[in-house]
């Protein structure tokens, strides 16, 4: 596997990113996936999910959709909030990390995904909901509301919600939201909720780092998510 740090652009801004591709040059250009982070930025874990899903055969890049350290939990807290509430500038900014992407010569860019994590996977929904050009998207544990809904005849990927029954950004009230909206919409969507899972389901805390209630990895669903969305991939990525 070759793995590398790389630079994409945004607004005039040059962001960082993360690319793991298969070791063995492709004979045809490869289907991709993009992967988002949570809300610590582009860390550890999404470099893993990355090289991970290189070593399935995808090209993968996991973009700084941030493009910033943050200096505190308020700071981080208050550029989050400022892209959540301003759908319109965060579908452009993942829009222009998925044309780095889909512009590689080892990719096809007929074949994408993106998937993403906590605040990545609120991400990727908006990304769909914009009617990126994607054959499939999936969220683990990211928050499932939006100041702009889907409408019919736009969202082109296939939609795979992982998220937790005990996590308590995801209440049973957004999930049923989510699901008229992405019916009224007409996507292909579904939804696995595991029992007993909380938010943060994908991801171990470092030893030493405090636990935030709510928040806490689960094996099992870690381990099934990750298999659903192998299989969306398989179907709809080839």
């Amino acid at each position: 596997m070759r793995e590398q740090s790389v630079e994409f652009v945004s607004a005039g801004r040059t962001l960082a990113g993360f690319l793991a591709e298969p070791d063995a040059p492709p004979a045809n250009p490869r289907p991709a996936v993009m992967v988002l982070h949570g809300g610590s930025g582009l860390g550890a874990h999404e470099r893993d999910r990355a090289s991970r899903l290189a070593e399935l055969g995808y090209v993968a890049f996991a973009p700084d959709i941030f493009g910033e350290v943050f200096t505190s939990r308020e700071h981080g807290i208050a550029t989050i909030t400022n892209l959540v509430g301003d759908p319109p500038k965060l579908r452009s900014r993942l829009t222009d990390a998925l044309g780095y992407l889909r512009a590689r010569p080892s990719v096809d860019p007929e074949r994408t995904a993106a998937i993403g994590f906590c605040f990545g996977g609120l991400a990727a929904l908006e990304l769909a909901r914009s009617g990126a050009d994607l054959r499939a998207v999936v969220s683990f544990h990211g928050g499932l509301t939006t100041r702009a809904p889907a409408v019919p005849g736009v969202v082109k990927a296939a939609l795979l919600i992982c998220t937790g029954a005990a996590d308590p950004f995801t209440p049973r009230e957004h999930r049923g939201a989510l699901e008229d909206e992405m019916t009224r919409a007409e996507v292909d969507w579904q939804i696995h909720v595991y029992g007993g899972a909380e938010h943060g389901f994908t991801e171990r805390v470092p030893a030493g780092k405090p636990q935030r209630p709510g928040v806490r990895y689960d094996e099992v669903a870690d381990r099934r998510s990750w298999a659903a969305m192998r299989d969306l991939l398989s179907d709809r990525l080839g």
